[in-house]
């Protein structure tokens, strides 16, 4: 089919993704912009899964100074090659992630980074909340692992809406479209933040 060459600047500009990979998700949707952002995205995420095992020793650290100077964050955003390090895309998005960093405080990188104790401490509160409630284990324990989601999104980065853009999703989702992009391993790796008085 032919595509509207319109579509096509569109969809470049809310993906990201290069042309002929733009022109192809609109051929396989058949001009359907909405599909055509699903199957990029698709890709992206194949793509993440594939360089995740590759190593990723270069990258930057950023700052982030909030007015009027008494919150500052830095993070480190490391990828596997400099040249990627250089790109404007990288640049930026470690520069969103500060700023969210700055404006939604997470604990830690990822689940994985939070202490095991820590998370069946907080299973034990939810336990001892619903203790009396005399609904079924079963619906217990399907409340309980809906509120430790809740738990991770509030304390670990990666779990967290994507401040950028909600419509991304989470920022590992905002994460998995730059790898598919970038076409390399990117890993938040660490943070901090600062603030006075704290």
């Amino acid at each position: 089919m032919a595509i509207n060459v319109d579509d096509l600047k569109l969809l470049r500009k809310a993906t990201g993704a290069g042309m002929l990979d733009c022109k192809k998700a609109l051929d396989e949707s058949s001009g359907d912009m909405e599909k055509a952002i699903t199957i990029l995205r698709e890709k992206g995420i194949k793509v993440a899964s594939k360089k995740a095992s590759r190593d990723a020793d270069e990258g930057l650290v950023v700052s982030y100074i909030h007015p009027p100077g008494k919150l500052g964050i830095l993070v480190e955003v490391n990828c596997e090659t400099d040249f990627v390090a250089k790109t404007e895309d990288f640049q930026d998005f470690a520069k969103k992630v500060a700023m969210h960093i700055a404006a939604y405080p997470p604990i830690v990188v990822s689940r994985d980074d939070l202490p095991k104790d820590d998370i069946e401490a907080e299973r034990n509160v939810l336990l001892a909340q619903l203790e009396d409630s005399g609904k079924p284990a079963e619906i217990v324990e399907k409340i309980i692992n809906g509120r430790l989601e809740k738990f991770y999104s509030d304390t670990c980065l990666l779990d967290q809406e994507w401040s950028d853009d909600p419509d991304v999703g989470t920022v590992k989702d905002a994460l998995t479209d730059l790898i598919g992009k970038l076409r390399e391993n990117i890993v938040i790796r660490r943070f901090a933040r600062f603030s006075i008085g704290n």
